[in-house]
Parts: structure tokens; sequence; C-alpha cells
């Protein structure tokens, strides 16, 4: 959800509505106060100056003002997203907002792109015991080893890392989603998935046949009605769609198999064959007139027909009828 309640707790809650009618399988604040992420300054350095972000020029204490998701509202949020039977989680940006998530008992955590090198914050997550989920935009692999050394070593026995591109929005040429399989490599007892800032569904699908097991989205109701994310946040009807559409690449990776699978097996009759396409008496050779390659699959395959030209027939045949091997 993260800012796009438009500091409205009945939107907040219209889009946790929105979000389990979509069929998503959880829902995800943020948890901090614009205090604990930043200090009270309007010196240059606490200005965003970058022309190609959505918030170019804005304070970040009053960025932060305007997107967060007021603490007395977590619980009738997380509530109304239990009952709808979605899993109610959030993400914290210091130590204050963890202590108060375990008050509300949430069943896991997400750690965010620009957190994932607060190693502190990361070991006191990992000291609840419970499974993490860590984007990892902007890492490298030497601060990836380092948080999932902290994460493991602090106690945290699930983990997730969520490949990330941290830009907003993102596009699909920097996304790089053949990292999922690089990094289910070198972290194999991890689970890897996708933080996807791109528009769309396309950069998600493609990453679940890579092998990505978590997809996160941010979510709105209707970008129309603006918000410091709805930018680049999906609405229900798009998430539907890739709820359904992640759920058949995730059925269709399947197994390595060759061959007819049992659904197939009955559609082998369908495959071609050598049939008699003309009637051939007993001694008459086999020639290009009278057999014939063709549907159905009753007969010989087709690549016994350069073999059979030019035999003998070794007993009457009529048109229409399949060569098998006991007729030869």
């Amino acid at each position: 959800m993260s800012g796009n309640h438009n500091q409205s707790l009945k939107r907040a809650l219209e889009i946790v509505d929105a979000a389990a009618a979509s069929g998503a399988n959880a829902l995800k604040i943020q948890t901090y106060t614009a205090d604990t992420m930043t200090l009270n300054l309007d010196n240059p350095e606490f200005r965003i100056n970058d022309s190609t972000s959505l918030w170019d020029g804005q304070n970040l204490y009053k960025l932060y003002q305007q997107a967060y998701t007021p603490w007395e509202w977590h619980k009738p949020i997380f509530d109304r997203a239990k009952e709808l039977g979605m899993i109610a989680f959030s993400t914290p940006f210091d130590e204050t907002a963890v202590d108060f998530l375990e008050e509300l008992n949430v069943p896991l955590y997400k750690i965010a792109s620009f957190e994932n090198t607060d190693l502190p914050l990361i070991k006191k997550v990992a000291s609840t015991g419970k499974p993490m989920i860590v984007s990892t935009g902007m890492a490298t692999l030497a601060e990836l080893d380092d948080l999932v050394r902290t994460a493991k070593e602090g106690g945290c026995k699930d983990l997730i890392l969520l490949k990330c591109t941290s830009t907003y929005p993102a596009t699909p040429e920097n996304t790089n989603i053949l990292t999922i399989p690089h990094m289910k490599h070198l972290f194999n007892d991890v689970q890897i998935g996708l933080s996807d800032h791109t528009m769309g569904i396309g950069v998600a699908v493609a990453s679940v046949a890579l092998g990505a097991t978590v997809i996160e989205k941010h979510f709105t109701l209707n970008r129309a009605d603006g918000g410091v994310d709805a930018a680049f946040s999906m609405e229900p009807n798009e998430m539907k769609n890739l709820v359904e559409e992640t759920e058949r690449a995730w059925l269709a990776m399947g197994n390595v198999t060759y061959g007819p699978t049992e659904k197939e097996k009955a559609s082998l009759k369908f495959r071609r064959s050598i049939y008699i396409s003309k009637d051939i008496k007993k001694g008459e050779k086999f020639t290009e007139d009278n057999i014939k390659i063709v549907r159905p699959g009753y007969g010989l395959e087709p690549k016994f027909y350069n073999y059979l030209l030019n035999k003998k027939a070794q007993k009457d045949f009529f048109s229409g009828e399949p060569l098998k091997f006991d007729d030869l």
C-alpha cells in the first residue's frame, strides 16, 4: 500500500478490500514517522535533487510526513486484511517500529532496499525469529553477503531476497531479472523474488519463470487519484491479471520432461502415419501412388515410408487401411 492511502484510513481500508478481491496473497504497509526516517532540516542534502525522480525538489521530512501510515491505523488495516484471508505485515524503518509491530504480532517483516545496509536494523528484525523479506536494490554482492550473514546469525531462519531496481518507475531494460537464478545459485538456502516497479505485468510473469517465489507490487485504487507512489502502482484489474498470469507461469514450469505426458497420450492418434491410399494386390509394389503419409496415427511411423517404397505387398490391401508391422 505504501502511501497510496493519501492520509485517509477509509481509503486505506478500501485498498485492502480491493487487494483481497484482486487475489493478492498478502498486504504490506510501512511503519515509520518523518522523525524516524530523517532530520527536520531543509539543507540541500535533505532535498531530493533528481530531475528523473517523481519527488524531485521535495524536502525529505515533508515527503515522509505526507507518505507515512499513522501507527494507530496499523491494527485496523491488519485486522481487515486478515479477515479477508490475506497475510498482513509491514516494513519497519527503525528499531522502535519493530517493537511496535511485535506488539501487533506481525507474522513476518520486510526490509526496504534503502535499508538493506542497515545491519543493526536487520539484526533487530532477525532477533524476532520471524521470516524476513529483503529488497536488494543497489546492493553489491558484498553487501548482500553481509545482510544474509547478519540475518541468519541474528536468528532468521526463513529469508527471501527480492531482486529490485530502485528507480520509480523502473524500466524493463534496467531490471536484469537474469540476476534471479544467479542469486538462487549464490544463496541456495534462501528464496528469491522480485520487487517490481515496472509498469504492467510482463516483468513479474517472466521472473516467475526464472524462479521468483514472491512478487511485490505497489497497489492503489486508481492512479488518477494521485499519491506519493500512485504513478507506478497497479490498479485492481491489473493486480487481478498479475495474480492470474503469475499463477499460470508458476504452474507451467513443471518438470523437465520429454515424450507425451499422460494428458497428451490421447492425442497420439492425431499424428501422421502410413496408410494405403489405393487398393493393392498381393505381390504388387508399394509406391508413392498407393501409400501415403496422412493423419491419423494408427499406422506405421512416417520414418518407414522410404523403406517401404518398391517392396512387394505380402497380401491384399484396401484403401484407407493403416499399414502395420504385422503386415510386412
